[in-house]
């Protein structure tokens, strides 16, 4: 499946971010932890070089609880600061300015000798698209600020916001890479909604998804759509059993592949089949090294 996008706005985000770095103390990029691998853009690498950074582990409600603490050790290891989150329920969010402070020590000690008394630590924010950013900064600033939806590309321009932690926020647009060398990774984006559906083949990407999610755990389908055994022998029987329990019918009994993809890739989107992660520390192996 061949998936690639990058709008306009995105080259122009780069170039924003690149020339916005020495704005800010350090970085903050948010990873949608149900994706890892596949959320972290391995463009920054290249524009924050030694930029002082933490990584966001975003949506820990909606990612399985053992792998998330795996994936915190993991990118520790790496020698990130790390700050495992729930933006939408502020959950993990007091762990944010001690872990960026504790990077930033040579800092404060410089403002220290100066006399300075100041505690205020300047982070952007930066991710791809559908990450949960815009409801980051919305939740810890305590305000409607940015508009969020589960579209990616939302956020369309720059944008500076304060808080009452110490914290004050540059905030940019998601901004994908022009290829996906790697189909898993380009495919778990699109399972996301990192990518926009109106631009992929939904039923096939559904079908993919299918069969990512049984080579996971075949009782997540089952139990959330009460799927008999037998259906599991063939990836498109899953589909058509889960389509007539749900009604998923065109006239004369046909099944709508279409509404039926949507429903499946909807249910997960909004963790309605449960607390799933695509990708595990393991799979890392044989990925060039970010780092």
């Amino acid at each position: 499946m061949n998936i690639n996008w990058y709008p306009g706005h995105m080259k122009k985000t780069m170039d924003n971010i690149k020339a916005s770095l020495k704005l800010v103390d350090i970085v903050a990029e948010i990873v949608d932890l149900r994706i890892p691998i596949s959320s972290k853009n391995p463009m920054l690498n290249d524009i924050l070089k030694d930029k002082k950074r933490i990584i966001l582990l975003n949506k820990s409600d909606m990612a399985n609880d053992v792998r998330n603490k795996q994936w915190k050790d993991y990118y520790e290891k790496k020698g990130y600061g790390v700050v495992v989150i729930d933006a939408l329920h502020a959950k993990g969010f007091d762990k944010i300015y001690p872990v960026a402070k504790g990077l930033l020590k040579e800092k404060f000690e410089k403002l220290k000798e100066k006399n300075i008394s100041s505690k205020t630590i300047r982070m952007m924010i930066v991710g791809i698209p559908n990450v949960g950013k815009s409801t980051f900064i919305n939740t810890i600033s305590k305000r409607k600020s940015l508009e969020t939806g589960d579209r990616p590309g939302v956020t369309k321009s720059v944008k500076w916001i304060k808080t009452k932690n110490d914290l004050e926020f540059l905030d940019t647009p998601g901004v994908l890479w022009p290829k996906f060398e790697d189909e898993n990774v380009a495919l778990n984006l699109a399972f996301s909604g990192a990518i926009k559906d109106e631009i992929m083949d939904i039923e096939n990407l559904c079908f993919k998804f299918i069969e990512k999610l049984n080579s996971i755990d075949k009782n997540i389908l089952k139990n959330r759509y009460n799927l008999s055994d037998e259906c599991f022998s063939d990836t498109i029987f899953v589909m058509e059993q889960i389509a007539k329990n749900r009604g998923a019918i065109l006239k004369k009994n046909e099944i709508d592949y279409f509404k039926v993809s949507k429903l499946i890739l909807d249910d997960f989107r909004k963790a309605k089949l449960g607390k799933i992660t695509l990708e595990t520390v393991d799979d890392i192996e044989g990925i060039e090294d970010e780092n």
